[in-house]
């Protein structure tokens, strides 16, 4: 009984219907980037052309997690900046953003946060493609978006379980669906046909040990996602935090004096990140009124 529920639950995330039209273009984009002959200025274009998104898209590369120097103030800079990969992360981050906002701002939040001491503990490590982590980070509670947005109901019955068994989401999840947000995020993700970097992180960030190929990078996003519980920055109505892998611990070798340095750069960063925050959701209330 318990399998033919989990299967049936597996079928409805996998068959998703409910989120943003996102698929058809990143798989346009994904078959562009295939092509040796498309350009950085054609990618562009076919950004540019959904204008909300291009503008949510260019928001996040703006803000304080990424901190570049300089502003991006365009679709090409910011692809050939942070790379197609990145680009990709982020606009399923933008095409979510509303519903984010609107419903789960608490989530919205903790992604934030979780993306900030992702890169944070990426650059530390002196880790190739941090802009990369980061945006793991980002993403890596896409699943339980899946879930509220799909299933509904469970999702009720998942928040009644956190609150009257005082149990973590990921337990109370795996009672009512025989899975979790995790293996939900990496079957999105697997679907919008993203590249390993992304998909481990997401699919692996409650356990990276079973990460096969990512290990370093599910390792940092496993540790981003337990500071920014324990620091208590957007943590909706599960706030439980998670105990921390041994060997992610190990694999990033941090010092007491790394751990210092890290949570003083990200106090530093979350107070730009949730003007950023604020400031999205200002803008969001009053475009109702402005349409």
């Amino acid at each position: 009984m318990k399998e033919e529920k989990r299967d049936r639950f597996k079928k409805a995330l996998r068959e998703i219907k409910n989120l943003p039209t996102l698929p058809g273009i990143v798989n346009k984009l994904s078959r562009m980037a295939e092509d040796p002959e498309t350009t950085t200025e054609q990618m562009g274009r076919v950004i540019a052309r959904d204008h909300i998104l291009a503008v949510k898209l260019l928001k996040l590369v703006n803000s304080a997690f990424y901190g570049f120097p300089q502003r991006i103030s365009s679709i090409d800079s910011a692809i050939i900046l942070l790379g197609f990969n990145v680009i990709k992360g982020l606009i399923i981050s933008a095409s979510i953003f509303e519903f984010m906002e609107e419903q789960d701002v608490e989530l919205w939040e903790h992604s934030l946060g979780c993306a900030v001491v992702a890169s944070v503990v990426a650059r530390r490590l002196g880790v190739d493609d941090p802009e990369e982590i980061s945006t793991a980070g980002l993403i890596h509670d896409i699943g339980k978006v899946a879930i509220k947005m799909e299933l509904p109901q469970e999702y009720e019955e998942i928040s009644r379980l956190v609150q009257e068994k005082r149990i973590s989401r990921f337990e109370a999840e795996k009672e009512v669906l025989g899975l979790n947000h995790a293996e939900a995020g990496g079957w999105l993700t697997r679907s919008w046909n993203l590249p390993a970097k992304l998909i481990e992180p997401v699919s692996c960030h409650h356990d990276p040990r079973l990460a096969k190929n990512e290990q370093l990078t599910c390792a940092i996003v496993h540790f981003a996602n337990i500071v920014i519980r324990g620091m208590g920055y957007g943590h909706g109505d599960d706030v439980w935090v998670g105990r921390l892998s041994q060997r992610a611990w190990r694999l990033l070798g941090l010092s007491p004096t790394d751990m210092d340095i890290i949570i003083e750069e990200v106090e530093e960063k979350l107070w730009d990140v949730r003007g950023f925050s604020l400031e999205v959701r200002k803008e969001s209330a009053s475009e109702p009124e402005n349409g």
